[in-house]
């Protein structure tokens, strides 16, 4: 090595270490603006200055529009909804994926978004299953069979992370045909498509395989991350789904969670079935049996069949030799919201709740002092922050005003004494 190479990389060192210990010598608040697409989180006062997005109020607002849209399309009509789903999720991992529009990628951002919605999914559909599908070389694979296990698709998927080849849509469609067609009539089959390509590559007739798909009664929706395309959205409009590209991160990420409530059912699937179910026990501490799932040996693990005593692993699942559906009660429970859910709450401003004649100006539910707007339930009448309306019709499913109300005073009096 000459002098000058080694004058030159020590440079490059003094200037890298002059670049940290700038950044050690700013404050907190600096160091958050001095990176890339800063100004994306700024905006501009009434008197002109720049101050910082107020996001918690921005997801406040798009909360109420989702659920004011929701409960009008509710009261518009009753609306029989499927709440026994068979999933296919596709996720494009060609070497589209791999382009920096969406920082880091457009990879990166789908993994991370696709493991919270698969979380999101089972936490509103307990009775539900879904399956991971990559399309990668121009090959369709199934990543993971139709299951109710979350951590078993989040970590198939983190495994197979890696994009490259071209996209082909035809070669995912008769993959996911396969697999949902064999579905019972009382399951709704639905595929979500996670498109990254511009075009697909296809070793026949898609319009044929798009055919296909609608006889057998699949709900197919896609969601792209560049361009709009043709194909994906004569596929959705054939099949009932939605077509909608993401323009940022934030906009994909609500475009993926609409995916995760239980959608109107089809008139095909709206006819009443009798489905049969067992409610199996859970296997005894230290008794070792072979694992219908994985086949393989464990010791006080899973639950029994209450038809053929086969061990499993999770619920819900179907029994592999008797092909029962097996479900616990708690997953029937939290079922039950989605046929009577919560109506939405009325917003109440400010200005109306100091003028309103309640003499506690705190939230009902947490007892924080309400001096932003709120909401108020439209029966009890009861007062609630934002926080706690958005937790109390997405994740708690009651209200806490009426439930205290059905408590009698005798009863209120036994649990005293």
């Amino acid at each position: 090595m000459n002098n000058s190479e080694k004058k030159r990389m020590n440079g490059e060192a003094e200037e890298e270490n002059e670049e940290d210990v700038e950044d050690e010598g700013r404050d907190a608040w600096e160091r958050t603006y001095t990176d890339e697409r800063s100004w994306e989180a700024l905006e501009e006062d009434e008197s002109g200055l720049l101050q910082p997005i107020d996001n918690k109020a921005i997801y406040h607002s798009q909360y109420r529009r989702r659920l004011q849209s929701l409960s009008a399309t509710s009261a518009a009509s009753r609306i029989q909804k499927g709440l026994i789903r068979f999933l296919c999720v596709v996720v494009d991992l060609s070497k589209a994926a791999g382009e920096m529009d969406f920082k880091p990628s457009r990879m990166a951002v789908i993994a991370k978004h696709v493991e919270a919605f698969i979380r999101e999914f089972f936490d509103q559909n307990p009775l539900s299953q879904i399956g991971l599908v990559i399309i990668k070389d121009g090959v369709a694979q199934s990543l993971t069979e139709l299951g109710g296990s979350p951590e078993a698709h989040i970590k198939a998927l983190m495994v197979k992370l890696g994009c490259a080849g071209d996209s082909s849509l035809q070669n995912a469609l008769e993959l996911v045909h396969d697999t949902l067609h064999k579905i019972p009539s009382y399951g709704h089959r639905e595929v979500l498509i996670l498109y990254s390509a511009l075009s697909t590559c296809d070793p026949g007739d898609i319009m044929e395989t798009i055919q296909k798909c609608k006889k057998a009664k699949l709900r197919c929706s896609v969601i792209g991350l560049s361009a709009e395309m043709f194909v994906c959205k004569h596929l959705c409009q054939e099949t009932g789904g939605s077509y909608m590209v993401a323009l940022d991160e934030g906009h994909f990420k609500e475009l993926l969670l609409e995916h995760a409530p239980p959608p109107p059912a089809l008139a095909e699937f709206a006819i009443a079935n009798l489905i049969k179910m067992g409610f199996p026990q859970r296997a005894a501490e230290g008794s070792i049996a072979i694992c219908s799932c994985h086949r393989e040996a464990k010791v006080g693990e899973g639950y029994i069949c209450p038809r053929c005593k086969a061990r499993v692993c999770e619920l819900p699942t179907e029994c592999r030799f008797c092909g029962l559906t097996l479900v616990s009660s708690p997953h029937l429970a939290r079922s039950y919201h989605h046929l009577f859910p919560i109506e939405p709450f009325t917003e109440v401003s400010a200005r109306q709740l100091e003028l309103s004649r309640v003499a506690s100006k705190t939230c009902f539910s947490c007892r924080e002092s309400l001096l932003t707007p709120g909401a108020a339930c439209t029966k009890c009448k009861q007062y609630f922050c934002l926080d706690c309306d958005i937790y109390i019709h997405e994740s708690l499913h009651n209200c806490p005003g009426c439930e205290s109300r059905r408590i009698t005073p005798a009863a209120a009096s036994a649990t005293m004494s």
